[in-house]
């Protein structure tokens, strides 16, 4: 047939070559389709890499979300078991060797030195346990790489963990070696208890030998003392808490050590002291439980 043949043809005859055309081209593109797995897998990638990356964010958002209720859960633990409270401001950066809270409030602050150590640490946390007192402890960051599980018990039973320095050095210190001895204890300490503490103490009550200046430097507070037990002299038990009971008023710091060397003294003084403290009507908080109380007493004052 030639051309001017298929000109003459009828309509239903046209609509029937166009609909086979039309027909043929579509299955021929299906078929086709198959040929290009590229281009069929970019697409599938593509929707989902979006998709994975929609995932990922709501993850991560999830992950930070829960980090922050961990972490204000602890914070919150941590603060009502005395372990762990934010420093007032005020006493960011400063030396202190008492507070001077309300007069009517007879507190006390019961600070233990040099530890955590084998045997004294250990019986000095049970009568505090018995008498339900909580302390101060300033720990050594050697001692509390070598016995971490008493490190551990210090903060598991409520007590208060501060900074004594690496190795309790006296001497004068090259700035490098001063900044060594706090920030490697604080790492010891925050490795072990998970806690982080910004109270220090000098060994020896030295201010001036580099350590306490860095301290300073880095906003802790520098806790002294107001009341010397001499226990590392090792008195008996008797001249012991003769030693801190006339050198104790309210808001006082009592100083005594529960490492370092023999301190059966101390450890025999304790529960007699605490009686007698009792007894004069005190009552015993830790060291940042002072400074949130003298801070109150001042806020109040400033503000009438």
């Amino acid at each position: 047939m030639n051309a001017k043949g298929m000109l003459r043809l009828p309509k239903h005859i046209w609509f029937c070559l166009i609909a086979g055309v039309a027909l043929i081209v579509s299955v021929t593109v299906g078929m086709m389709l198959p040929l290009q797995p590229e281009a069929l897998n970019n697409h599938i990638e593509s929707g989902a890499i979006a998709g994975n990356l929609v995932a990922s964010a709501n993850l991560s958002q999830r992950v930070t979300e829960f980090q922050g209720q961990m972490f204000d859960s602890w914070q919150q633990q941590a603060s009502a078991k005395g372990v762990y409270q934010q420093i007032p401001k005020r006493y960011q950066g400063q030396t202190l060797s008492d507070v001077k809270p309300n007069p009517r409030d007879k507190i006390i602050a019961l600070t233990f030195d040099d530890g955590p150590w084998p045997k004294y640490t250990e019986q000095i946390l049970d009568i505090l346990k018995a008498n339900n007192i909580k302390g101060t402890f300033f720990v050594i960051g050697r001692n509390m790489k070598n016995f971490p599980d008493i490190g551990k018990r210090i903060v598991a039973e409520g007590h208060t963990i501060a900074n004594h320095t690496w190795h309790h050095w006296y001497h004068r210190m090259s700035p490098k070696a001063a900044a060594y001895e706090i920030d490697a204890t604080e790492e010891i300490i925050y490795q072990v208890t998970g806690v982080r503490t910004n109270l220090f103490r000098p060994p020896g009550g030295i201010l001036g030998n580099g350590p306490a200046a860095y301290a300073r430097s880095k906003n802790y507070s520098v806790i002294m003392w107001s009341a010397d037990s001499h226990d590392y002299k090792r008195p008996p038990a008797e001249r012991l808490i003769s030693n801190v009971m006339r050198n104790s008023k309210p808001g006082g710091i009592v100083l005594m050590h529960d490492g370092g060397g023999v301190r059966d003294s101390t450890v025999k003084a304790l529960p007699s002291m605490i009686k007698q403290f009792r007894d004069s009507g005190y009552r015993f908080v830790t060291m940042p439980e002072m400074l949130a109380l003298e801070d109150k007493q001042l806020q109040t004052i400033a503000k009438k």
